[in-house]
């Protein structure tokens, strides 16, 4: 009998090897995280379900499928799963997720290493108002970095599981992204001061 102490990569074997109490398991000890993530992208409960409820069906005929190896790391590997959905979900739709944001929150404030000119700066109440447009000038694997460290709220160990990329990848797309954003309000600047 599973209980709350048994390893994800016992469970995991314990299913292969026929045991549907294991899955159940497994899918209770991960639920809320998994559905959490899922729903803080999609804000939207019934597609959240459909992707909550696809992530483990693409779970289920991986593990049935004896394809599944990833030495333990179960939940990494799902939350990999559910964020692949969420882009296919989002390439269908053609939609932009809305990010949360908050009055008091500006992506300058994470912009700590005074490289902003004193132009630069005067210009940050103009380009926050085009900023989600600006964002989605810089290649999707900054984009996507980006938005989940300032707009989820994610840590770089969390992005790292998620996207499947060393931490140190992680960084490196969040510093390109930063550089290149800088670029792009600079581009804007000239656009706003002619």
């Amino acid at each position: 009998m599973a209980d709350l102490h048994t390893p994800d990569a016992l469970l995991v074997k314990n299913y292969v090897d026929g045991s549907e109490a294991a899955l159940a398991t497994l899918i209770k000890r991960h639920e809320s995280k998994i559905y959490g993530f899922i729903y803080s992208k999609i804000a939207d409960r019934d597609i959240s379900n459909d992707i909550f409820q696809d992530t483990f069906i693409k779970v289920i005929k991986t593990l049935k499928s004896n394809s599944y190896n990833e030495e333990g790391k179960f939940l990494p590997w799902v939350m990999r799963i559910s964020h692949n959905l969420i882009v296919d979900h989002f390439r269908k739709t053609k939609k932009m997720p809305m990010y949360r944001e908050t009055e008091e929150f500006s992506i300058f404030s994470i912009m700590s290493d005074d490289s902003l000119t004193i132009e630069g700066k005067m210009i940050v109440d103009q380009v926050e108002l085009d900023l989600k447009k600006l964002i989605h000038e810089l290649p999707e694997d900054q984009k996507e970095v980006l938005v989940m460290r300032m707009y989820q709220d994610m840590s770089f160990k969390e992005i790292s599981e998620v996207t499947g990329v060393s931490i140190n990848t992680a960084l490196g797309r969040m510093r390109y992204a930063l550089m290149n954003l800088r670029k792009i309000i600079e581009k804007h600047q000239i656009i706003l001061t002619n």
